[in-house]
């Protein structure tokens, strides 16, 4: 079917002085209108402002904007999109909500961004299965308001409101992770469209199992591929039973050291917390300006449990026992909704706080992940690493999976500055690397992590990578210049 409808695409735009991609980079006024002609000219922009827009997402990376913008409806326009642009050399650049931190979005060769915000369907719902089909522009909050009455949600939450398959094409992960596991764990199946515009369902289609022996996982591969593979068109999800009760609290701790040994002594207790949240003293400063908190400046973790009440009672009491032994103090419970609502959407806008420390200046996050036990030496070093480098950051982090972010203040104008924030953020991925762990944990690899990603895989590691894109994607369009 997809090679008939690129022959029809091709004969009724044919190839010669149609698109004239190249050294210049840009598209025909023919092309342009072949886009048009596929979408709809209300779906189609070349403005300078829009371009611009879609050039960057909230990284440090340049801004590197798309010769064109294109919205398409439903799948059939993404797929023959696909085979417009394949069949005459442009690249492709998916688009979800721009909440990415590692310069994904920027079209380093210039081509065509598809927008999938204007598919925003949730196709299916199979409660007695868990599961939901969703089309790309559904982010997670609309999925969990559509979801409220049903007794079920989906707790992968990055923070910010970003597109479900954009979460699935970056491998999201969030607070919810140390129980719910990350989008690698949540995805039973994919609906993509590979470059030259075939349709694939990655396990099957119509299919959402829990389980399977068949082959390869497809579905794998693609989470996490970055745009670099195929377009996300719609991803099959695994739903969980809305708890019946919740409890949230925050605990101050006299060390780094102190806060991170009681996330792995609670982990190791088996008190099963659905959150458990790292703040050092500069991002709780931060926060208790930004968000009007009124929490101890000090090392802290934030806290939530998921159960029955009787259940909560057991896990709280645990959870108490544990961090006083290491030194806490100043423990705040919240059990009604306001009260933990108004700690989470502090955490949440960590980045804003962090922001707010340094007006005028911009944001740079950097992630990385390493075994539990490895934990309290990293984040101990990483601190004393910080204060030597001179730079204004936080740190914080999902710590119950190992994971966390250091958010760095930078003037971009400052050329120094920003060799320094580029060397620490080096430093900081070998060191990970070091300790048997990842140079990345859930930003992804994008512009920035290239070549730590070849030190983390090995050479034979990005050889296999390459001979999978190279099939994929023999001429290399598909969101060219990240991962590899």
């Amino acid at each position: 079917m997809a090679s008939l409808l690129r022959g029809a695409i091709w004969r009724l735009f044919p190839r010669k002085g149609y698109c004239s991609w190249g050294t210049q980079g840009k598209l025909s006024q023919g092309f342009v209108e072949a886009l048009k002609a596929l979408v709809g000219s209300p779906h189609v922009s070349t403005a300078a402002a829009v371009r611009e827009q879609h050039g960057h997402d909230e990284s440090m990376h340049r801004c590197q904007p798309p010769d064109a913008v294109v919205w398409p409806q439903n799948v059939e326009q993404v797929s023959q999109l696909a085979a417009l642009c394949y069949g005459h050399g442009v690249p492709i650049i998916p688009f979800g909500t721009g909440t990415g931190v590692e310069g994904g979005v920027c079209a380093v060769q210039g081509g065509v961004c598809i927008n999938l915000t204007h598919m925003d369907r949730i196709l299916e719902l199979n409660p007695d299965d868990f599961s939901a089909v969703v089309e790309p522009g559904v982010t997670h909050k609309a999925l969990n308001a559509h979801l409220r009455d049903s007794g079920l949600w989906f707790p992968v939450d990055p923070g910010a409101d970003a597109s479900l398959c954009g979460m699935v094409a970056t491998g999201a992960s969030g607070t919810n992770a140390v129980r719910y596991g990350t989008m690698r764990d949540n995805v039973l199946n994919l609906e993509v469209v590979l470059p030259d515009g075939r349709l694939l369902h990655t396990a099957g289609p119509g299919r959402y199992f829990r389980k399977s022996a068949a082959g390869y996982n497809l579905t794998g591969l693609f989470v996490g591929s970055e745009g670099t593979l195929g377009l996300i068109t719609a991803a099959t999800l695994r739903l969980h039973p809305a708890p019946e009760a919740m409890v949230a609290a925050t605990c101050a701790f006299p060390s780094i050291q102190a806060a991170v040994d009681s996330t792995i002594h609670i982990l190791q207790a088996a008190v099963p917390v659905a959150r458990i949240e790292f703040l050092d003293d500069v991002m709780m400063d931060a926060c208790n300006r930004y968000s009007k908190l009124n929490c101890c400046v000090a090392p802290t973790l934030f806290l939530e449990f998921h159960g029955s009440e009787q259940a909560l009672a057991e896990q709280v009491q645990r959870t108490e026992e544990i961090t006083q032994h290491n030194g806490a103090s100043h423990f705040s419970w919240a059990k009604n909704a306001e009260e933990r609502s108004r700690l989470w959407v502090a955490r949440h806008n960590a980045w804003y706080a962090a922001l707010s420390l340094r007006p005028g200046c911009k944001g740079y996050s950097t992630d990385v992940c390493v075994p539990i036990s490895r934990l309290p030496e990293i984040l101990v070093q990483t601190k004393e690493d910080l204060k030597a480098s001179g730079l204004t950051g936080t740190i914080t982090g999902h710590v119950g999976d190992g994971n966390f972010h250091c958010i760095l203040l930078v003037d971009p104008e400052d050329p120094e500055e920003l060799l320094r924030v580029k060397a620490f953020a080096e430093q900081l991925g070998r060191r990970a690397l070091a300790l048997h762990g990842t140079c990345t944990g859930e930003h992804g690899i994008g512009l920035g992590k290239r070549q730590l990603l070849q030190e983390e895989v090995g050479a034979v590691g990005m050889e296999t990578m390459r001979q999978l894109k190279a099939m994929l994607d023999p001429r290399g369009l598909m969101n060219p210049g990240k991962v590899l």
